[in-house]
């Protein structure tokens, strides 16, 4: 996801986002770690995606 679309999206959807890419992260590793999955960098962009929302948040707490 770019910043431009989660920056339009209400705080309540980031949260719930938030909690379906934190397990589908988890999900991620699991299957990493037994050899289901080729494309690794996957992981990549979902703890990114972590990232930036975690930043949106930081932010809306300083409103």
């Amino acid at each position: 996801m770019r910043i431009k679309e989660l920056r339009q999206k209400p705080k309540d959807e980031l949260l719930k986002l938030l909690q379906d890419k934190r397990s589908k992260a988890v999900q991620f590793k699991i299957n990493i770690s037994s050899g289901n999955i080729k494309n690794v960098r996957e992981l990549r962009g979902t703890k990114k995606d972590i990232a930036r929302i975690l930043t949106l948040l930081k932010e809306y707490g300083k409103e």
